[in-house]
């Protein structure tokens, strides 16, 4: 029987993504399209807004009944829908695909208070590619030595991105800070600006770039004397974000309610 799921900002352009995908992956339908009060998209078909024609399910309003009727939700929404979708997912005891990123330390407790009740599968990125270059990242940083080795988190998105560094710079950094057994949190460095005096040993720098139409591009570099080491992943269509969190869906389905990440869908 196939999974159903809802499409939360079933309007934008991630939520079209989602819907396509759906349409296209064997094992999964879409249960429902959910988007804000006064959203221009309510009450249109859900597959023709993706073009994949008409599909039979109108865009809601109203997350709770659209949850009630669906075993999975997936939301890549903004940190306050997605910590209100969260809560709405543990009442209906069903899973919740997080690719929402930018979200607070009180953002990330309520979600893992949730999970309590739901199967929650949140990633700073849902795509294949990126949690492999993550698990190489962490085994790089555990083999070269901090006091040899500096570490660089380099990242570009288009001009409409509205969080820095990106939830995929950020886990790749939280990558590298367990190759070295530290917290990224003491030892990540966000901005420069002005004398900022020598680059402290074992600190994690990122850089962040805007503009244009770009997808995502992450790059991490390790950068000793005479010589650079670069791992690096570009992504050149959304569809392939659609197809993790499709995949997660599918893969959470049946599992205990708990908090999971991408690394445990792909045994990494």
């Amino acid at each position: 029987m196939s999974m159903g799921l809802v499409v939360v900002g079933a309007g934008g352009r991630m939520g079209r993504t989602l819907v396509r995908t759906i349409h296209e992956t064997p094992g999964a339908a879409l249960a429902g399209a959910v988007e804000r009060p006064g959203s221009p998209f309510l009450g249109k078909d859900a597959g023709e807004l993706a073009g994949v024609g008409r599909l039979g399910v109108a865009v809601g309003d109203d997350p709770l009944s659209a949850f009630a009727r669906a075993d999975g939700v997936l939301d890549f929404t903004a940190p306050a829908a997605t910590v209100e979708f969260s809560g709405y997912a543990a009442q209906a005891r069903i899973v919740h695909v997080i690719g929402t990123t930018g979200c607070s330390a009180a953002d990330e407790a309520r979600i893992a208070a949730a999970a309590r009740h739901a199967t929650i599968v949140k990633s700073g990125n849902m795509s294949v590619g990126v949690n492999l270059l993550a698990a190489l990242v962490e085994r790089a940083a555990r083999a070269l030595p901090a006091g040899e080795f500096d570490i660089e988190v380099l990242e570009m998105h288009h001009r409409h991105k509205v969080d820095a560094p990106s939830g995929t710079a950020l886990l790749l950094g939280e990558a590298a800070a367990r190759g070295r057994d530290v917290a990224l949190a003491d030892n990540s460095v966000r901005v420069r600006d002005g004398h900022t005096g020598a680059r402290e040993t074992g600190s994690i720098g990122f850089a962040t770039l805007r503009g244009g139409s770009v997808i995502g591009e992450h790059s991490v570099l390790f950068a000793g004397t005479g010589e650079r080491i670069v791992l690096s992943h570009h992504a050149e269509d959304r569809s392939l974000f659609a197809r993790g969190a499709v995949t997660a869906a599918l893969w959470a389905r049946g599992r205990k309610p708990g908090l999971y990440s991408m690394r445990d869908v792909l045994g990494l």
